[in-house]
């Protein structure tokens, strides 16, 4: 249980916080941790995030920021999310993401923020964070879906299907569950291949032309939450979720 890092030319960080993947605050750091070591590990081609059990990750975990008096553990989860989402982004390698079932909050800042999604037929995106009384990912999703459709998740709490995400070649393909770990690993490979000077001076060119600065983005939206939080309607769209209103 945890977050596990498989070292390799093919790096691969698995997710496992059953039953849900959940991701607690430290958690969040502990991901962020083991993308930074694969990226700075000279052998490593390509970073591959996958998660076990029913979904690939529900975002953070509501119930212990709940169960938590004050603001601690908020603030450790919003540090933990931003690291997590940065060392993503600024792994110097590419960074694929496998995503099955569900790919909630957390779990689109990490699609977002990956170079190449490829999910199973049954995978879902979305934010729920407006029902959960937070803001935070929106920059991550305007980069898997078209701005107006990402405007509408937000505001309803909608999810879409991967098959959507792929008709807009931000997910690039879309597979039986059973044949998503193969399919994420050929794809490494295929990156893998690839003269690994090449490809880590492609990764940092390409960040360097990107329009938006992602994490200062983010940032900028995980003050709203705060602030939410500050005139109490955090706390009461957290405790609605936990008792289940």
């Amino acid at each position: 249980m945890g977050v596990r890092l498989h070292r390799g030319a093919v790096a691969e960080v698995i997710i496992d916080f059953p039953p849900v993947n959940a991701v607690p605050a430290d958690g969040w750091l502990t991901l962020a941790g083991a993308v930074a070591a694969a990226g700075a590990d000279s052998g490593t081609r390509v970073v591959l995030i996958a998660a076990e059990g029913r979904g690939f990750c529900a975002g953070v975990d509501i119930k212990e920021m709940q169960r938590t008096e004050g603001h601690d553990a908020l603030i450790a989860a919003n540090r933990g999310c931003a690291a997590a989402f940065a060392a993503v982004y600024d792994c110097p390698v590419p960074v694929i993401t496998a995503v099955h079932g569900f790919c909630l909050g957390g779990g689109v800042g990490l699609a977002g923020n990956a170079d190449l999604v490829i999910a199973s037929d049954d995978a879902v995106f979305g934010l729920p964070e407006v029902d959960r009384g937070a803001l935070g990912a929106a920059t991550h999703l305007a980069r898997l879906v078209p701005h107006q459709l990402m405007r509408t998740m937000v505001y309803t709490c909608r999810t879409v299907p991967a098959s959507l995400l792929h008709g807009f070649g931000t997910v690039l393909d879309v597979v039986p569950p059973d044949q998503l770990r193969a399919a994420a690993r050929r794809l490494a490979a295929e990156i893998a291949g690839k003269d690994p000077v090449v490809i880590r001076a492609a990764k940092a060119s390409l960040n360097g032309i990107d329009p938006m600065d992602v994490k200062r983005s983010y940032r900028f939206e995980q003050g709203f939450t705060f602030e939410l939080n500050l005139n109490g309607a955090g706390d009461r769209a957290r405790r609605r979720f936990v008792e289940g209103r």
